[in-house]
């Protein structure tokens, strides 16, 4: 009986000390959310992207060939030095991209002018031929990839300590909503569409909860990949203060191998054919995926090759150094050099996804416009609860409250908007223009720009109706554009098996035509979300 009496108290007990708890947390979880809310809606849409790097540079430069992998390596090397003594024969470095997967599907080759004022130049070869393909200049979906972190315009230290801020405030809003949400679990299986603002709660839940793992992940890697920036009194407790420590310390880090000036006395390279099967045998069958020549045609010249770092989930590759006359081997970095070491690249690894076959990249993206869609319907919840909690108080709305309503759909809609415009310039913008890329880069801000001030100057759901449908029609009219532009239209993508070119194609399809359901939706409830 004791026993029994005594459960009642400890459950109650338990009930009301954990209530302080999950109020404290949920204070938490809203601020950290909301603060930093506009920027990670934006760090998860350019890296979601990311995960379509290849296929939007694909697009972004229809004048390349279907994609070319794989191919014989030597032969496909030769091709590369062949071009680049023709080209750059007295240069400092060359490097050769082999393609040898998704990831990097073309030949590409770079090299290092000897004149120091010069900087490096590339070009893109046919793998079969060793000719040069002449391309557009385009930022691609590199550039996109690349603005979640580098956030584009800020300088990169100023960009690292911010995505690394907002990192951590999504890191803290993730488990702290662990503990706000008492029916975890049934949150899963709970959607009722058709019932407002409750229908968004259970998105933003579910959401939420489905993706839990993939965001934790992607939060805490994305802070390992930081830590050079915003922990560096750790290397400074070791390596001092001095100008020369920060070389120091990345020198010990990632030490340089088989070092040596060139001479200036010009002789032959070893044929290319010989290092690649050497590399061959001695990584047990892989296949060098980056070729770095220092010095070449001199009696010091060094010869790089790098295995693919996309072969699996361990970000890291190894490294072999060669004599560049005799062929001979004078060095090694391992692909695995420590466990701490290790563990760090398992998490770029997971966080890049570069290893990820279809179905697993697939996962990657929907998981990814999953965490768009949870920062989307969390920072809409808020700015509706407070509307609410005003009306019900019969004061006025906070001035904070009010520009976060109207500039909503601005950040929600407009950045597709603004993404959808950057693929349209790559297509309008002259393809000779100076500065080409960075002009597609303009565009796409000065978009968002536009589309902010709109929401900002207009109120209420014509807003959010407007901006829906305006990104509907500019991503379902990106194939309309390709096709009248060049000759890789969807038809002649799909008859050609160029699945890259094709696969925007019909992803702009798809989301013009969510967009312009949503926009129906709206218009039809005349209401905004």
């Amino acid at each position: 009986m004791r026993q029994q009496s005594r459960t009642p108290w400890a459950s109650g007990a338990a009930g009301h000390a954990a209530q302080p708890l999950r109020t404290a947390m949920a204070g938490v979880h809203t601020w950290a959310g909301l603060l930093f809310g506009w920027l990670l809606y934006f760090m998860f849409v350019t890296g979601t992207l990311g995960y379509l790097d290849s296929e939007i540079d694909r697009w972004m430069r229809p004048e390349l060939p279907p994609a070319q992998y794989p191919l014989p390596p030597a032969a496909t090397a030769q091709h590369a030095l062949d071009y680049l003594q023709t080209q750059a024969p007295a240069a400092q470095r060359w490097m050769v991209q082999m393609p040898v997967d998704r990831n990097e599907p073309y030949l590409r080759v770079e090299w290092l002018p000897a004149d120091p004022g010069q900087s490096a130049r590339s070009d893109w070869l046919d793998a079969r031929t060793g000719a040069r393909i002449a391309v557009r200049e385009t930022g691609g979906g590199q550039t996109l990839y690349q603005m979640h972190w580098r956030l584009h315009y800020l300088p990169q230290a100023v960009a690292e300590w911010t995505v690394a801020f907002a990192s951590m405030a999504l890191f803290l809003a993730l488990l702290t909503g662990v503990v706000v949400h008492r029916r975890f679990f049934a949150d899963f299986f709970t959607l009722r569409l058709g019932k407002g603002q409750r229908s968004w709660l259970d998105v933003h839940n579910l959401a939420s909860v489905a993706t839990l793992p993939f965001q934790l992940m992607i939060s805490y890697s994305g802070l390992v990949f930081l830590m050079f920036s915003f922990m560096p009194l750790i290397a400074t407790a070791w390596y001092g203060l001095s100008p020369g420590a920060e070389r120091a310390f990345y020198r010990d880090l990632f030490p340089p191998l088989a070092v040596a000036p060139a001479t200036g006395e010009r002789v032959a390279l070893v044929p290319m054919v010989q290092v690649l099967e050497q590399a061959k045998v001695h990584w047990q069958g892989a296949e060098a995926a980056v070729i770095d020549i220092q010095h070449p045609g001199d009696a010091h010249a060094r010869i790089h090759l790098t295995g693919n770092f996309a072969a699996g989930p361990v970000r890291s590759a190894g490294t072999l150094v060669f004599d560049g006359v005799s062929g001979r081997l004078l060095a090694e970095r391992a692909a695995r050099q420590s466990g701490p070491r290790t563990a760090r690249d398992l998490l770029l690894g997971l966080h890049e996804g570069l290893f990820a076959k279809p179905a697993l990249r697939s996962m990657y993206l929907l998981s990814g416009l999953l965490g768009c869609a949870m920062i989307a319907t969390g920072m809409v919840l808020w700015t509706v609860k407070r509307r609410q909690r005003a009306a019900r108080s019969h004061a006025g709305a906070l001035s904070g409250l009010v520009w976060m309503e109207r500039l909503n759909p601005g950040v929600i809609f407009g950045l597709p908007i603004a993404i959808a415009a950057y693929f349209w310039a790559n297509r309008l913008l002259p393809v000779g223009m100076p500065s080409r890329a960075e002009s597609e880069v303009h565009v796409l801000f000065g978009v968002w720009i536009a589309m902010l001030l709109y929401a900002a100057l207009g109120a209420g759901a014509r807003v959010w109706q407007v901006q829906a449908g305006v990104a509907a029609l500019a991503f379902a009219g990106l194939p309309v554009l390709n096709m009248l532009t060049t000759h890789r239209h969807l038809g002649w993508s799909l008859s050609a098996g160029d699945w890259g070119m094709a696969g925007l194609d019909l992803g702009a399809v798809a989301l013009g035509g969510t967009f312009a359901l949503g926009a129906w939706a709206m218009h039809r409830r005349g209401s905004s979300p």
